[in-house]
């Protein structure tokens, strides 16, 4: 039914200034208030509301291409929408900091068996792990399409009050020189650590990204 993900909005009180934080940290010019990846569009929306992650599309390239509509995800309160903005098809793009597409979105939730349903039975998403992670109280789920994935967390000990979509990963192809061009565009960052996965390296983002947890990741 869906191709892939198609675009992310991030709700933020002054576009203008969100735009050229986002131009810098991604290396890509942008066309309107998007920004496109080789698999997601990045789109910014002006709210009074506290900025972040407001709302995910998944991509129906058989609705008319600039059309959307809602999904139904009663069950967890979150925005979804099937889309038609891009092309299904995974695109090469050149980036001045390398990063070329985000790696994964993560969705804090309260109920993991909820997400289970949506995402996987009702949206067809391919669940490629369910893990329960017993020395911090939780459970993650890691839902895979159109090369990205949907990060699930539910934390047992501290449930949040509501599901909210929480932070993004970015791919980048030299983490080293990724690290550099940021530098260059005086983007604030911590050091360069190894990843979870093993051979993957990462570092967090800690400017020009509106507040929303963001890490850029070199893949193995």
């Amino acid at each position: 039914m869906f191709a892939a993900f198609d675009r992310a909005y991030l709700d933020i009180p002054s576009p203008d200034a969100a735009l050229n934080e986002y131009t810098s940290l991604l290396g890509i010019a942008p066309q309107g208030n998007c920004l496109s990846l080789s698999n997601l569009d990045i789109c910014l929306r002006e709210t009074a509301g506290e900025p972040g992650i407001a709302g995910l599309n998944l991509l129906d390239d058989d609705l008319a291409v600039g059309t959307e509509q809602a999904l139904d995800t009663a069950a967890l309160s979150i925005a979804m929408a099937a889309s038609h903005h891009r092309d299904p098809e995974y695109r090469q793009i050149n980036s001045a900091t390398g990063i070329y597409a985000v790696d994964h979105l993560v969705l804090q939730t309260r109920d993991a068996d909820a997400c289970i349903a949506l995402f996987g039975e009702q949206l067809g998403l391919r669940l490629a792990l369910d893990q329960k992670v017993p020395e911090w109280g939780g459970r993650m789920l890691f839902f895979r399409h159109g090369k990205m994935t949907l990060e699930v967390i539910q934390n047992l000990k501290e449930p949040p009050v509501r599901d909210f979509f929480w932070g993004i990963t970015y791919l980048c192809h030299d983490i080293d020189q990724t690290i550099a061009a940021l530098d260059e565009r005086t983007v604030a960052h911590s050091p360069i650590r190894t990843g979870r996965k093993p051979g993957t390296r990462v570092a967090t983002i800690k400017s020009h990204t509106l507040g929303i947890p963001t890490l850029i990741i070199e893949p193995a």
